[in-house]
């Protein structure tokens, strides 16, 4: 087996496992144990990567997977190239240094078994999405990204802003994800797979298409609302909420990096075009330069992480789109870079919010004294980020610099390019200035909530410590560190090898250099004249901002939805069925009203002849239909008449030879009718008249119409020949599902699935009536307003003594219906209705106390103990399929001889069979002791 799936499945499975299991118990051991399991897992990825690292930078690909649901296109395969090692590695590596941290970082009060777990589930989420070569399965792994980051962000579910965070967060992403998911729809429809390695070949047949620009736009679009690109920026500054290693994490080496990621994944395939250039480089730019802006004037240590994260990721974007070899390898370098600094300054700001209480840059001040080593980290990391000499964010910044003076767009762009690079530099050096003086200098701190900061554990440093030594080693010498994997990363975005380059601390004077100077000047300069003049501490944001243009969104669109809930939902049945109905008329009489077709006639097909017994039939089901609506007020009397129209479906079953649905019918019937006639037994006999002569000549025009629609449409296709597939159930019933009786055969074989999900869904709505009636006592009218009396004083001894007997015979009657049910009619759904059939008429005999008493059953909660039993034997016979190498609930089949009994048909589907017999017999009972509990007299 490839190793390529197991480094996205260790941390998916045994890593959320592991640290859910060690995190159940909240110990201090338990605790450290649950963070160097995680640490455990992360390290066998990582390690995994490395394994297989030699192979990439030979130039090789490495694909490795299996077909998942091939019939849309749906596999789980997988790819490493450069690409995907570089931000695996910075997934695991960068993940296991966070993990490490979090664990001096997290509070006793905070669960860690929950934040781990979740780190996890999110890490798994990410390697998923960067090892993927179906885009179907990265659309899976970037939602389920979405989703984790949600749970991670309002890991603090106490605090309102954690929560506020979290819900824009997934409303932002996730409604990217659902754009993203159109596009990459398209792209595949256009290439005719998602694979990607067949995508890549097809890129030119991509291009061409008339689709591929509404392709573009959607993949865009979701790769923006990933990445906090403008407009979309909003969220990631309100995530901050989140613990602190779940920021350092999400937004420096992993969440906000998976739109860049797919940016530069499907640039071979979106890449070159004005489209893309334009749409990518435009959004890259701008938002660069504003979020850099915004960064200067933010109090809060995270949230000027936040928007400088904002703004080194639109330098990313604006990177990509750029038409440019050189230009990706930037983007690329960059990519890394900017995940080794922003990462320790993310812990940074947690180590000082960690020891002071705060991270109110208002608040902080002269912490250079008190946290020497921290603040000597903090400036380092943070000169990096400006893009200072002998760090490695200055020699990606250079390149950036150097793209933007080589852009080729005319006269204009050629000079507000780099004018705008510039000023996003200065920016830059201005919020890394401020960062470092407002915090470790400016004079003394202010009320801060830990009076006495000191320097935090070695352990807690030491990640910091390591990123911080990065960037200095690849500042110093980048072509002996990251140059490898640069390379081989720039040849995966590009498909091909990029021209000639060299990465070094010194080429010379030229523009980029002097570019470099003005920001690092006017940066100092902007700074402090903005401090002296201005008074950043006292700057309060005004006017509209993404956050509350969003909020306000979301209230309006909260507020439209209640003003149309209170005009269509009143609470009226009849008017919601109305409206159903009316509808449902007008769309099929649409195409005609509107003359846009003919309505057909009728077919060819000849037709047989109506027996008496026929017409008779539905003469009584006219005249059971129409009683029914006339005294549909008298509550008894309309379950009768909704009886007799059982009876006469039952009838028609056995006219069209279907005796298993005929059995079945009329078991349904009988049950049904003693459960409606328990509801009722709570409720008056007569039911009020409450509509006006004009809601009833609508219902009977609706009525009129709708029944005549669905006589026609019958009638259509009853006189018309038409291909059946029963033809192939009942050529292999015998030869694959190893019985004579086809029906039941496709019940619990060819569709036993179907039959699953029905058993499933009924023991949800018998627990869902438990659920509602649990605990519920309603007084029994006495009698009707006529005086008639509801119930009798003692219980009818014909109908004990006749319950008795019923009883034993019933069963048996069962058991022979449920094992000739695979070769005759009959089965378990069938058996099992009969069998509750007799139970409920020990119900009715002996009372609910004494009958439960008798079945020991324990009151209703023991039936759910059925239900749960019979869908445990079904589940599990299906799944036993599997060891077998068969799809789910496939059966085997045999004849063995038995001595004494002979030969013995048997067939596993039985097993299956049980279950459903079980849940049914359950549900029945568990339904029936729910009436009969609520409609119990309390003792005085």
């Amino acid at each position: 087996m490839s190793l390529l799936p197991i480094v996205v499945l260790l941390p998916l499975l045994l890593g959320t496992l592991l640290c859910f299991w060690s995190g159940r118990v909240e110990t201090p051991a338990r605790r450290r144990l649950t963070a160097w399991l995680a640490a455990a897992v992360t390290g066998s990825a990582l390690m995994l990567l490395l394994v297989m690292a030699p192979a990439v930078f030979d130039g090789q690909v490495l694909l490795a997977g299996a077909d998942w649901v091939p019939a849309i296109g749906l596999n789980a395969r997988f790819r490493l190239d450069g690409l995907a090692l570089m931000f695996a590695g910075l997934i695991t590596g960068i993940g296991l240094l966070i993990i490490l941290y979090a664990a001096w970082y997290l509070k006793a009060s905070d669960p860690a078994g929950k934040f781990y777990t979740l780190m996890m589930l999110f890490m798994a989420a990410m390697l998923g999405i960067v090892l993927s070569d179906n885009l179907l399965l990265l659309v899976v792994f970037w939602e389920l990204t979405s989703v984790s980051s949600f749970l991670l962000v309002g890991y603090w579910g106490h605090k309102a802003e954690a929560r506020a965070g979290a819900r824009m967060a997934l409303a932002v992403t996730g409604g990217g994800g659902l754009v993203l998911l159109a596009g990459v729809v398209l792209l595949g429809h256009i290439a005719g797979t998602y694979e990607l390695s067949a995508m890549f070949e097809r890129a030119g047949q991509i291009r061409a298409h008339a689709l591929f620009p509404l392709a573009t736009v959607l993949v865009l679009i979701g790769c923006f609302t990933k990445s906090a690109q403008l407009p979309f920026h909003f969220w990631l500054p309100e995530a901050m909420a989140a613990p602190t290693p779940v920021s350092a994490y999400l937004h420096s080496a992993t969440m906000v990096k998976a739109g860049i990621f797919l940016l530069a994944r499907l640039y071979p395939v979106l890449g070159g075009t004005g489209l893309f250039e334009g749409i990518v480089a435009t959004t890259g730019l701008a938002t660069m330069a504003f979020a850099a802006y915004v960064a200067v004037f933010k109090h809060d240590l995270k949230g000027l992480l936040a928007y400088s994260t904002i703004s080194h990721l639109g330098l990313i974007t604006f990177l990509i789109g750029l038409a440019s070899p050189l230009s990706a390898v930037a983007a690329v370098f960059h990519i890394l870079n900017h995940a080794t600094f922003k990462a320790s300054l993310f812990m940074t700001a947690g180590i000082i919010d960690h020891e002071t209480g705060t991270r109110d840059m208002r608040r902080l001040a002269g912490l250079m004294k008190l946290m020497p080593w921290t603040a000597t980290l903090a400036m380092i990391a943070a000169a990096s980020m400006a893009g200072i000499p002998l760090a490695n964010g200055f020699l990606s910044k250079e390149m950036f610099f150097a793209e933007a003076v080589g852009i080729e767009r005319g006269a204009v762009w050629g000079v507000l390019v780099p004018l705008v690079a510039t000023f996003g530099g200065i920016c830059s050096v201005a919020y890394s200035l401020r960062f470092i003086h407002d915090v470790f200098f400016n004079g003394e701190p202010k009320d801060l909530p830990n009076p006495h900061p000191h320097e935090p554990p070695l352990l807690m440093k030491a990640p910091v410590a390591l990123l911080v030594v990065s960037c200095l080693v690849v500042g110093v010498a980048p072509a002996l560190t990251f140059g490898p994997l640069v390379h081989v990363a720039a040849t995966a975005v590009l498909g091909h090898a990029p021209p000639e380059y060299h990465l070094a601390l010194w080429h010379g004077f030229n523009l980029p250099l002097a570019m470099s100077a003005v920001a690092l000047v006017g940066g100092v300069a902007m700074y402090f004249a903005l401090q002296r003049r201005f008074n950043l501490h006292l700057h309060h944001p005004r006017g509209w901002t993404g956050r509350l243009i969003f909020t306000h969104a979301v209230d309006g669109l909260f507020a439209l939805a209640g003003k149309i809930t209170q005009r269509l939902e009143n609470g009226s049945l009849q008017r919601y069925a109305a409206w159903m109905v009316g509808c449902a008329v007008l769309l099929a009489a649409w195409p005609w009203l509107t003359g846009q077709g003919d309505a057909p006639g009728t077919g060819t097909r000849s037709l047989l002849p109506a027996s008496p017994l026929s017409m008779v039939a539905w003469a009584l089901l006219i005249a059971a239909g129409a009683a029914l609506v006339l005294t549909h007020h008298q509550r008894f009397r309309a379950v009768v008449l909704v009886g007799v129209v059982g009876l006469v479906t039952s009838l028609t079953f056995l006219a069209l030879s279907a005796p298993d649905l005929a059995l079945t019918q009329l078991s349904v019937e009988v049950v049904s009718t003693v459960l409606l006639l328990m509801g009722l037994a709570l409720l008056p006999q007569t039911s009020p008249r409450e509509s006006s002569g004009r809601r009833k000549a609508r219902d009977a025009v609706l009525a009129l119409a709708g029944g005549s629609g669905i006589a026609w449409l019958t009638w259509l296709m009853l006189t018309r020949d038409h291909d059946s597939i029963a033809w192939y159930f009942l050529e292999n019933s015998v030869s694959k599902g190893g019985g004579t009786n086809a029906v039941n055969v496709i019940l619990v074989d060819f569709r036993g699935y179907d039959t699953f999900g029905e058993i499933t869904v009924l023991g949800i709505a018998a627990v869902g009536v438990l659920a509602l009636l649990d605990g519920l006592r309603v007084r029994r009218p006495e009698a009707d307003p006529q005086g008639r009396a509801w119930s009798f004083e003692r219980e009818p001894l014909m109908l004990r003594v006749a319950a008795r007997i019923v009883l034993p015979l019933a069963l048996v009657a069962s058991v022979y219906i449920f094992w000739r049910g695979h070769n005759l009619p009959g089965g378990g759904f069938i058996a099992g209705l009969v069998t509750a059939v007799a139970l409920v008429l020990q119900y009715m005999a002996s009372g609910q106390d004494r009958a439960e008493a008798l079945l020991h059953a324990g009151g209703g909660r023991r039936y759910t103990r059925w239900v749960g039993t019979g869908l445990a034997i079904a589940g599990l016979t299906g799944i036993g399929a599997f060891v077998f190498g068969r799809p789910f609930l496939t059966s085997a089949f045999g004849h063995p001889v038995v001595p004494v009994l002979g030969e013995l048909p048997l067939a596993t589907a039985a097993l299956f069979d049980l279950g459903v017999y079980i849940t049914v017999v359950g549900a029945t009972m568990l339904m029936l002791s729910a009436l009969g509990a609520a409609s119990k007299e309390r003792h005085a």
